[in-house]
């Protein structure tokens, strides 16, 4: 790898504490659990040294910046209940910063779902996974990227994200892949179920141009 899967870069001002906002997580559990099984997101000992990959998150309510997200070091639950998601209260990604409330820690990619909440408010999840299909078919499926020179969990990063949503790359595709971050890939929408389709559909596609190459 590049980088050290699961390591949280970025600066967290976090309060150890329940998180006081009511969110039912049936549904982002639900389609995690669809995720892990896919192997899109989990803990492999065969994979990134056995760290744990991947997260998801849904915004807490209309029109607001806070999102709750699946916690760190979560990676090898099948099923995560309330007590395994982060409140993320603030995110500062010109700063490196996050402001958290929850009894563990958010994942190690808060700072890019930040990011893209902050650039459009349609958008109601985000999910992180982990696929060399997708990511080594970039090109092929003629996905928006990030470039390889820009590690995840950076300014750099949430800037090269910002970048995407300013010039246009992201009118017709709701995933990206981050080259600089082995396997990673992105993806959004405005339901956690339309996120998650949308990566299905990809994994899809670059199953199927093996065939076609």
């Amino acid at each position: 790898m590049n980088e050290q899967e699961g390591v949280i870069k970025y600066e967290v001002e976090h309060q150890q504490m329940p998180m006081t906002e009511f969110f039912s997580v049936k549904q982002i559990s639900a389609w995690r659990a669809i995720l892990f099984r896919l192997g899109l997101l989990g803990q492999d000992p065969d994979r990134y040294d056995n760290l744990g990959f991947g997260n998801i998150s849904h915004r807490v309510k209309p029109q607001s910046n806070q999102f709750v997200i699946s916690g760190t070091q979560t990676g090898h639950i099948e099923y995560l209940c309330s007590e395994q998601f982060v409140l993320v209260v603030k995110a500062e990604p010109r700063q490196n910063r996050i402001h958290s409330r929850g009894l563990i820690k958010p994942s190690s990619e808060a700072l890019t779902h930040a990011c893209i909440y902050s650039l459009d408010f349609k958008v109601n999840a985000v999910i992180h996974v982990h696929s060399p299909e997708i990511w080594g078919n970039t090109k092929v499926l003629n996905l928006p990227h990030i470039s390889a020179d820009i590690p995840y969990g950076t300014v750099a990063l949430a800037i090269a994200v910002e970048q995407l949503f300013k010039d246009g790359s992201l009118c017709n595709s709701s995933v990206f892949s981050m080259l600089g971050h082995q396997d990673g890939v992105v993806s959004f929408g405005k339901t956690i179920e339309e996120a998650a389709l949308a990566l299905i559909s990809y994994l899809s596609l670059s199953l199927k141009s093996k065939w076609e190459l």
